[in-house]
């Protein structure tokens, strides 16, 4: 008998092992394959507009240089956000706002908005209105109950909710950000996302423990799961129970029943 898995399929970045990541070709590339939800990222960009790109620097994947927070909007939609893509890519992409992608994948698939933040010189920083700003994006184009905001900077999440009660939040879990070896560390996270008025945990793959799932849905919170790369482990987080699995090669979804 072949085994139904119910969980959300979200391609990480659009898919950025099929087209170049974070870019509307991505975007365009699931809508076509068997998803549930696209991931991406946001910044704000000098003069204060949201784009949809995950590096804080701009030279691994575009054709320019420079710091996101010393770029003006301008500038960035002159890159080439396709330029270092394995292989190639046929067509220039430019870095879309996130108006563009909720546009785009609006009536289709929920969208993973990831709020970076700021890095310059090994030191973080939280981009100035940049809550507001998603907030805003999320209500004009009408997609409040098809958005998931996630983000490391658990301190914008709980304003994200205090701004729009009806915007699901979640918070990123890796070992930068919780030690799970420290004594209670299990009780302790579920104690701070429940404080952050979170919906859900997403997390590290590589914390994943059948303990931490149970804990989770106990706490009434749903568990989600990155960067999932092979067909094998989708088939184990899957049938673990996991709420949500992320990966780079979301036409791997296609093989499962």
């Amino acid at each position: 008998m072949t085994r139904e898995y119910y969980f959300e399929r979200v391609a990480h970045r659009g898919g950025a092992g099929l087209a170049p990541e974070n870019t509307l070709a991505a975007f365009r590339n699931a809508l076509t394959l068997s998803v549930n939800a696209v991931e991406l990222d946001v910044h704000l960009s000098r003069d204060r507009q949201l784009i949809v790109f995950h590096d804080n620097e701009v030279a691994r994947r575009t054709n320019g240089a420079g710091n996101i927070l010393d770029l003006d909007f301008a500038y960035l939609r002159s890159l080439n956000a396709a330029a270092h893509f394995p292989g190639g890519w046929p067509q220039p992409q430019q870095i879309p706002t996130l108006r563009e992608v909720l546009e785009l994948v609006k009536g289709h698939v929920d969208v993973y908005i990831e709020i970076k933040q700021s890095k310059k010189k090994g030191v973080y920083g939280s981009y100035p209105g940049i809550a507001e700003a998603v907030v805003q994006e999320v209500r004009a184009v009408g997609m409040l109950g098809h958005v998931l905001v996630i983000s490391f900077d658990w301190s914008v999440l709980p304003h994200v909710k205090q701004l729009e009660p009806r915007i699901r939040t979640g918070a990123l879990v890796s070992e930068d950000v919780w030690n799970d070896r420290a004594a209670g560390a299990l009780e302790r996270l579920m104690e701070q996302v429940r404080a952050l008025g979170c919906e859900w945990i997403n997390l590290d793959r590589k914390l994943f423990t059948d303990l931490l799932l149970r804990s989770a849905h106990e706490h009434g919170f749903k568990l989600g799961l990155w960067t999932v790369n092979t067909l094998d482990a989708i088939r184990h987080y899957a049938g673990a129970g996991v709420d949500s699995i992320t990966t780079d090669w979301p036409n791997l979804f296609a093989e499962l029943r």
